[in-house]
C-alpha cells in the first residue's frame, strides 16, 4: 500500500471517467436550462459585448443553450458520448476564443475547461455507467 501513491498504475479509471462525465453532463444541463427562459436569453444581448447589436444574437444564444442542454442530458446518460464531444466543444471554443478573446487563463476558464473535458471523453470514452456501453456493446 505504501507504493500506491507513487505508482504510475491507473486506479478505477473507468469509474472515475464515468463520474466526471456525469458531473460535467449535469453542469451542461444546468447551463443549458436557460434555453427555457426567454428573459435570461435576452439578457445576454445586453451585457455580452460580442452579442450587442448582433441581428443573430438571439438565434445564436438559443442554439448554444439548446446544445448545452441536449449534450448535458446525453452526457449524463452516457449516450452518443463521442458525438456529444463535438457538440460540446464547438460552442465552448466559440465562447472561450471569440467571445472572451482567448483569455483562457482569466475570463474563459470555465468554457475552456469544458473543451478539455470534451477532448478527454472523446479519446477515453464514456467510462462506467454509460448507455453507450450497452447500446454499442463496448
Amino acid at each position: 500500500m505504501s507504493n500506491f501513491l507513487f505508482s504510475a498504475r491507473p486506479v478505477a479509471t473507468q469509474q472515475t471517467i464515468g463520474v466526471l462525465r456525469i458531473i460535467i453532463g449535469l453542469f451542461m444541463v444546468y447551463h443549458g436550462w436557460e434555453v427555457f427562459d426567454a428573459k435570461a436569453i435576452a439578457s445576454y444581448t445586453e451585457w455580452v459585448e460580442p452579442l450587442k447589436g448582433s441581428p443573430n444574437a438571439i438565434t445564436m444564444l438559443y442554439l448554444g443553450k439548446g446544445a448545452e442542454f441536449v449534450v448535458g442530458v446525453l452526457l449524463t446518460l452516457g449516450l452518443l458520448t463521442r458525438v456529444c464531444c463535438f457538440i460540446l466543444a464547438a460552442p465552448m471554443i466559440y465562447i472561450a476564443f471569440v467571445m472572451s478573446s482567448g483569455k483562457v487563463w482569466a475570463d474563459a476558464q470555465h468554457p475552456f475547461m469544458f473543451v478539455l473535458f470534451a477532448i478527454l471523453f472523446f479519446f477515453a470514452g464514456p467510462g462506467s455507467w454509460a448507455l453507450d456501453n450497452k447500446v454499442f456493446k463496448k
